[in-house]
């Protein structure tokens, strides 16, 4: 088992100027809020696919029970894509995205520095553009009404949500730029599951 403390307990970012430091503990808590969100997709999902299960597995024996939740593949994947972009923001947070440090375990300390920014940077500006991107294609199907053919779902909810998951990777790429810019801590381990004894 596993328990991920919702609240830290003291700021990494407590060397920052004091109103960038609101704004970098705002994006760690929302960053937070992400993992929790990212966390109860999935719980979602895993419930609703044993749902489906065991509805094919009783319309075996009882035939009057439906042989399967309409919905159920549909949802799964609009959980899917949720539990994905709500845990990207955490996941950056501590340090848990896969990445190739080989050059940067042998440069010097100020060149990997410059790197992290960089890297950071750029982070940054390719998920603002995603996520502008996704929000003008969420806006484009509620201005259209689209749903899904097979519940009639208005399709802009879902991407809404994925859009608002990726919105918070966006910032938590900001904040790791800012971070690195400033020599703070990059990652947050307190954030990470711990096992329960």
């Amino acid at each position: 088992m596993v328990s991920i403390s919702p609240e830290a307990p003291q700021s990494l970012n407590a060397a920052a100027p004091a109103p960038l430091r609101i704004v970098l503990d705002g994006i760690d808590r929302l960053g937070r809020l992400d993992g929790w969100i990212g966390g109860g997709c999935l719980l979602t999902l895993t419930l609703l696919m044993l749902c489906e299960v065991a509805t094919r597995f009783l319309s075996n024996f009882l035939p009057f029970f439906p042989p399967t939740i309409s919905i159920a593949w549909e949802y799964s994947s609009y959980l899917m894509a949720a539990s994905f972009t709500f845990g990207a923001a955490m996941t950056l947070r501590v340090g848990g995205h896969i990445r190739v440090v080989l050059l940067l375990k042998n440069a010097p300390a100020p060149v990997q520095r410059a790197l992290e920014i960089l890297s950071a940077a750029a982070g940054f500006a390719f998920m603002a553009f995603l996520t502008s991107a996704m929000a003008k294609f969420a806006w484009s199907a509620f201005v259209r009404g689209q749903v899904s053919t097979s519940s009639d779902t208005p399709l802009w909810f879902p991407e809404a949500v994925v859009t608002f998951g990726m919105l918070l990777l966006t910032l938590q790429f900001l904040a790791r730029a800012i971070q690195a810019a400033l020599g703070l801590p990059l990652e947050d381990h307190r954030m990470k599951a711990s096992p329960v004894e």
